[in-house]
């Protein structure tokens, strides 16, 4: 039986009334029968407690921020406190053993107090001052945020301070009478997205319908913005908005309230701190009779940039094996990390005179995956520096350019990896594109269980970080484990995102593909031993495996996937989506969406490995229905389709460490009870190499050979 074919086709359309009586009781059926199968025994037992034991070790590295006060802060959640404490202390008592903590907001006590199922979102401090901060609190762990003003001297909320109600809202301090809130004002204030159209200067004590309108975008933007920049010296405020995903149109808000537009490209990202702006570039910009690659990083004066000046230095230019991940501000000097074939380097950078100096910064270990933590642009050069591998628990050392470095903390080790490596390998995709990938487990063992995951997508990368529930559940059972930097991610930076966007979507799926079958090549695995999962685009990544290329693979798990990709845009926050997938209301761009969206190419004269859709009622930003649908459709076609719903945890799929360990315990068991057990093969299938729609037309070598 062929798929669906219109919008109008859709039987399943009552599964996205999230509230509807016959939805919950569809959920609370599938939810029944997953938790029935799967939960049961000791091993899975094994498998939760273990993950527990993980996620709320007592001695793992509380990561800290800095507000600018000099103080360390940390959100800590554990078996004792679930819903976690803000808290915050001196570097003196960071670097002991067992720091004093002062607790800022128990928020386990306030929910208690309150009735409330609060999920941090996290604090806008106010600064100078540091006195006061805008807390946001999720409702179940969804996006849309409750804002209230905090007292960090009085430990308690301001009375009758700044407060919002439930909205997908963003705040900035002005100072401390006023701020920049964009939120949900009533009908007609918010995009197609769902995101503020509006965004206000509040002052305090007046009401906020009275708060002035500062920014104006349009229903069909994704967002409008606002910030005030409080460094002495440079106090700026910035107004915006997002035309799409990736293009932004950005203003200086003058005192006079004039707006003086940044004439940067739309597409490019950019940064000022203190005199100098950054422009990181995602496609190439011809100026001043140069013309700068996709990826480069440039530097100029911004208010010589402002008055129309164009001297651009070029701080990074990309190569075919290099690419900008990000950079980190510390007072005097610029922390760059790139990836060259997806492992990182940092180097300093450094104004001097009419250049820039570089050097390597100081106490990154050679290979491990390094990052900054956190800096305090506004006062010194001290930087905070992660570095972790897949089978390298993560060290965290404080520096300060140009100075000494130290070593704060280590991650315990969960799991023993001694007769463990990590190897990277390149498979050929269907147009002969290299695509990266890592493979984690015991290089010696026969061909048997393996994970492999990606995303590919938003020019995300996906790089090396040791997670001790993978370890535990997966790696010390024998498996092996496999990540894949396929197209659409960001770790050849604009050019490997681009070539995975709308029409060329397809190409991250025979990336996938490819290795899979790579690790079939190399006798790492079988398909029927190899086991996929991803989550929200990586959902989709998924559903695409599944319904094209299902005798790859022996089992599939989805995570608050997309799926539906005739109805995505309509969905939450799916309209701000359309810029990467195409807008399924044009016919051409359906032409290609329709090739491959996952919810509308479910067949049933062919055989699908087991899959596992998880989803939450609470995600409001991918539409827990994708999930509900696409399993609907499975079940119709008599596919083995298992299906759990968690009620809260928003797009993460779960509010705290004990939903954590049982929807990944679930996964895992769901996987290895798959993939362990005796052999079932699907029957073989060449690779496709996209009949799709978009083919025509298509050049035969892709630039990215």
């Amino acid at each position: 039986m062929a798929g669906l074919t219109v919008k109008g086709d859709d039987a399943y359309l009552w599964l996205e009334d999230l509230d509807g009586a016959d939805a919950a009781r569809w959920v609370r059926d599938r939810n029944a029968e997953t938790v029935a199968a799967l939960t049961g025994g000791d091993a899975f037992a094994a498998l939760r407690a273990g993950f527990r034991e993980v996620l709320d070790a007592e001695d793992r590295i509380p990561y800290p921020g800095w507000r600018g006060d000099h103080f360390y802060y940390n959100f800590w959640t554990d078996a004792t406190h679930p819903r976690g404490v803000w808290r915050r202390t001196t570097l003196d008592q960071y670097r002991r053993p067992e720091p004093e903590w002062d607790v800022l907001l128990d928020l386990d006590a306030l929910a208690a107090e309150e009735g409330e199922n609060w999920v941090w979102s996290g604090p806008t401090v106010l600064r100078p001052g540091y006195e006061r901060c805008l807390v946001s609190l999720s409702r179940g762990g969804g996006d849309a945020v409750v804002v209230r003003e905090y007292d960090l001297v009085g430990r308690a909320f301001v009375e009758d301070g700044f407060t919002l109600p439930e909205a997908k809202s963003d705040v900035c301090w002005i100072d401390a009478d006023h701020i920049y809130v964009a939120t949900d004002f009533g009908p007609g204030s918010l995009t197609s997205a769902g995101y503020p159209r509006l965004v206000k200067r509040w002052r305090r004590g007046t009401p906020l319908s009275e708060a002035d309108v500062v920014y104006e975008g349009h229903v069909d933007d994704v967002v409008v913005h606002a910030t005030h920049d409080p460094t002495p010296g440079f106090e700026r405020d910035f107004v915006g908005r997002r035309l799409d995903f990736y293009r932004t149109e950005d203003h200086l808000l003058t005192g006079a309230g004039e707006r003086v537009r940044i004439a940067v490209p739309d597409d490019a990202q950019w940064d000022v701190h203190r005199e100098w702006l950054l422009i990181r570039l995602r496609s190439p910009w011809p100026v001043a009779g140069v013309t700068h690659p996709a990826g480069a990083l440039l530097a100029t004066r911004f208010d010589a940039f402002l008055a129309g000046g164009r001297e651009l230095t070029v701080l990074f230019r990309p190569d075919d094996r290099t690419a900008l991940s990000d950079w980190s501000w510390t007072r005097d000097h610029l922390i760059l990390r790139t990836l060259v074939d997806v492992r990182s380097r940092l180097e300093v950078l450094t104004p001097d005179g009419g250049g820039w100096r570089r050097e390597p910064l100081a106490g990154v270990p050679e290979f491990d995956h390094s990052g900054i933590v956190d800096t305090d642009p506004e006062h010194g050069d001290a930087y905070l520096l992660a570095s972790e591998g897949f089978l390298q628990p993560a060290t965290l050392r404080l520096g300060r350019v140009g100075g000494e470095v130290e070593t704060l903390r280590r991650e315990p080790a969960f799991f023993a990896a001694e007769e463990m490596a990590v190897r990277q390998f390149f498979a050929p995709s269907a147009d002969g594109t290299r695509v990266p990938y890592y493979v984690v487990g015991d290089p010696h063992a026969p061909a048997g269980p393996t994970l492999l995951t990606g995303y590919g997508g938003y020019e995300i990368s996906l790089t090396p970080s040791y997670s001790g529930v993978v370890g535990r559940g997966w790696l010390a059972r024998g498996g092996t484990y496999v990540v894949a930097n396929i197209r659409g991610g960001g770790e050849y930076g604009p050019r490997w995102h681009r070539a995975a966007m709308r029409e060329n979507r397809p190409r991250a799926y025979e990336d996938f593909a490819a290795v899979a079958a790579d690790l079939v090549r190399r006798g790492i695995t079988t398909p029927e031993r190899l086991g996929i999962e991803g989550g929200s685009n990586g959902g989709l990544l998924m559903g695409v495996m599944l319904t094209r290329y299902p005798s790859l693979f022996g089992a599939v798990v989805a995570h608050v996937p997309v799926l539906d990709m005739r109805r995505y845009h309509r969905l939450l926050a799916g309209a701000s989506w359309m810029a990467e997938y195409g807008d399924p209301d044009r016919e051409a761009d359906w032409a290609f969406l329709r090739g491959y969206s996952p919810y509308h190419n479910v067949r049933g004269d062919r055989p699908y490995p087991p899959v596992l859709l998880v989803t939450s009622t609470r995600d409001d930003r991918v539409h827990p229905g994708h999930a509900r649908k696409m399993a609907a459709r499975l079940r119709e076609h008599g596919h083995d389709v298992s299906y759990y719903e968690n009620v809260e945890g928003g797009h993460g799929a779960a509010a705290n460490n004990e939903q954590r360990a049982f929807v990944w315990a679930l996964t895992l068991e769901f996987l290895w009870r798959r993939l362990a057990g005796p052999a079932q093969a699907l029957p073989h299938q060449a690779l496709p190499h996209q009949a799709f729609p978009v083919e025509a037309g298509e050049p035969a070598e892709s630039p990215l050979v």
